[in-house]
């Protein structure tokens, strides 16, 4: 009987995560999942305690997934807010863009 308790926490949980994200508009979708990489983080350890209570193969093989999933999203919310903080840096001229231009026009634009 706990197994399919289990299991329907695990979809209705499933289900609940898919209805939430989709209602997000684009726009802050980026900062959103910046912001809930902590989240993820009790997320994967709660499936590790709970790989640690399976007693079934079932058990052990929705614990594992569970687990792999909420690595994913940690690791993909890292590696999205990397990308979205370099968006903000300013972008460094290299020296030979920074040298005067030659004035060509300095003899009145004949040769000499």
């Amino acid at each position: 009987m706990t197994l399919l308790t289990d299991f329907i926490i695990f979809v209705l949980s499933l289900w609940v995560g898919f209805e939430v994200i989709s209602k997000v508009p684009a726009t802050l979708h980026t900062p959103l999942m910046s912001a809930a990489n902590s989240i993820h983080g009790i997320v994967l350890a709660g499936a590790i305690l709970i790989a640690a209570s399976a007693n079934s193969l079932i058990g052990y093989i929705l614990a594992f997934l569970a687990a792999a999933f909420a690595a994913m999203n940690v690791v993909g919310g890292y590696v999205v807010t990397g990308r979205m903080l370099k968006m903000f840096k300013r972008r460094t001229v290299p020296a030979s863009a920074q040298a005067p231009a030659v004035n060509a026009g300095q003899n009145g634009g004949k040769s000499a």
